[in-house]
């Protein structure tokens, strides 16, 4: 991808620290640095978010997450550790190119928060079956 602004960082077109890179993969700082450590992990292949990835590719991202993230608690003491993935721009994902977020969390008030707001007063069991049978029928 052309205007891809991770397609350049792989290409080394624009500069990034990067932590990691193997042939798959590359993690580096996020320049927002949300909190002290905040790095992306991006596949080298294009793809544009979670419903373009190819299961090979996201299970070796998953895979090298844990490896990536011990590196950032024990190097900054972090006390927790949120992995993050937005996909489309509701969800909140501002670059098309499918990345993991890695923010290390050091206390209540480090900068990053989620928040999800609990509903299950709205849903019955029944309500939750009916959810079910429709994701069912829609496996492909």
């Amino acid at each position: 991808m052309n205007d891809c602004i991770f397609c350049k960082i792989i290409n080394k077109e624009i500069p990034s620290v990067t932590i990691y890179e193997d042939d798959i993969i590359i993690g580096f700082l996020d320049i927002s640095q949300t909190t002290k450590g905040h790095t992306l992990i991006i596949p080298k292949k294009h793809y544009e978010n979670i419903y373009e990835i190819d299961e090979d590719t996201l299970a070796y991202i998953y895979k090298k997450v844990p490896k990536i993230a011990c590196a950032l608690k024990t190097a900054f003491k972090a006390k927790g550790m949120n992995v993050v993935n937005n996909n489309g721009e509701l969800a909140g994902q501002t670059v098309f190119h499918f990345h993991v977020h890695l923010i290390p969390r050091y206390n209540e008030k480090d900068g990053f928060r989620a928040i999800y707001t609990n509903h299950m007063d709205k849903y019955s069991k029944e309500d939750l079956e009916k959810i079910a049978v429709q994701i069912r029928e829609n496996f492909n």
